[in-house]
């Protein structure tokens, strides 16, 4: 795989890169650079985590990237996150990599690194000093929100500390390409910075986009900043609006089915949203949607524009939307369902996991 073809391979599901030319540089120089996704381990995993971020990963592993998962479980107990009991934290993480490993992530080709490893090094709160010194407490303040939590609200002494030690992260774990979510840019770009001030290796940001909770967003929803899609991404601490990797087809279908999909509108319309950043891998590839002959039996378009365009022009009926979507998803997470069901060292993470009560 060449260079432009890693390039094209990373575009394929980015919402953003800070910047293409960078990220040019980075393969032309290295083989293998290093890459990271963290995430403070708490509750069940929905289709975001499963799906979508797993998804994301094995295409950057083809790319012959270094893969770093960061088990953030200190960012998680300062979060409060599962009550902020290390212990449960902890082995929520655990969970998780078991998740990615059921989804079809090769674990062997993936560092893991928990966030209590890395701070026991006294050069990680140097470097979290450097970094703050040159950050304003406001800037901090407007930073809050890749925590999930909303600029201006109260937050203790601790969690102030937050965006900063993620910054810190990327320096700690010699990263090339940072792999987190849109939501997460704020934190990215304190540490692109904090390199351009101290002559650090300056990270590119390669964001993936959040998936849509099964409430929808505005249809308008297209270009709005982060803090803005944050309100309406999928959520593991909203179960009325997520899908989990343990849902049964029976589940799956009447959670797609009360989901917002108006007729004709596809923007903001979380049906479409997991179509493209979940079901279909190749978006010029022939689709076809199964319909009883009395509603005009199969739809078939020649590519995911062609599919968007007939649905918005009214061709195809939120109903068979929804039923094409609910088997697709079944497809890809009955795999990892069963994976919980059949191996008994990952069915006790989850039970464990799932009797914990979450805080966040």
């Amino acid at each position: 795989m060449d260079v432009e073809e890693k390039i094209s391979l990373l575009k394929s599901f980015a919402a953003e890169i800070v910047t293409e030319e960078e990220l040019r540089e980075v393969f032309e120089t290295k083989e293998h650079p290093n890459a990271y996704d963290g995430f403070e381990p708490s509750g069940i995993a929905g289709i975001h985590f499963g799906l979508m971020r797993s998804k994301n990963i094995k295409k950057m592993l083809g790319a012959g990237v270094h893969f770093k998962l960061y088990l953030a479980d200190y960012f998680a107990f300062i979060n409060n996150k599962l009550g902020g009991d290390m212990e449960h934290i902890r082995t929520a993480g655990r969970y998780f990599v078991e998740v990615w490993k059921a989804a079809g992530v090769d674990t062997s080709k993936v560092e893991v690194i928990w966030n209590r490893d890395l701070m026991q090094d006294f050069s990680y709160w140097e470097r979290f000093l450097k970094i703050g010194k040159i950050t304003s407490l406001d800037r901090v303040r407007r930073a809050i929100t890749i925590m999930g939590r909303k600029e201006g609200e109260a937050l203790s002494s601790a969690q102030i500390f937050y965006p900063i030690m993620q910054a810190t992260d990327v320096f700690q774990m010699d990263i090339d390409i940072c792999q987190l979510g849109i939501d997460q840019r704020k934190a990215n770009i304190l540490a692109r910075e904090a390199a351009q001030r101290y002559g650090w290796k300056v990270p590119v940001i390669v964001s993936h986009p959040l998936l849509l909770g099964l409430k929808g967003a505005p249809d308008d929803i297209k270009g709005k900043s982060e803090d803005v899609l944050i309100d309406y991404k999928m959520s593991k601490s909203d179960p009325s609006s997520s899908i989990t990797v343990h849902d049964s087809f029976e589940q799956i279908k009447k959670k797609i089915n009360g989901a917002y999909c108006p007729e004709k509108v596809s923007e903001g319309n979380p049906i479409f949203d997991y179509l493209d950043k979940i079901i279909i891998d190749d978006k010029d590839s022939t689709i076809r949607i199964e319909r009883p002959e009395k509603f005009g039996g199969t739809f078939e378009a020649k590519n995911f524009d062609e599919l968007v365009r007939s649905y918005r022009a009214g061709q195809i009926h939120p109903a068979d939307m929804k039923a094409f979507v609910a088997e697709e998803l079944e497809k890809r997470v009955r795999p990892i369902r069963e994976h919980f069901e059949k191996n008994s060292a990952a069915k006790a993470l989850y039970e464990e996991v799932k009797s914990y009560t979450i805080t966040r």
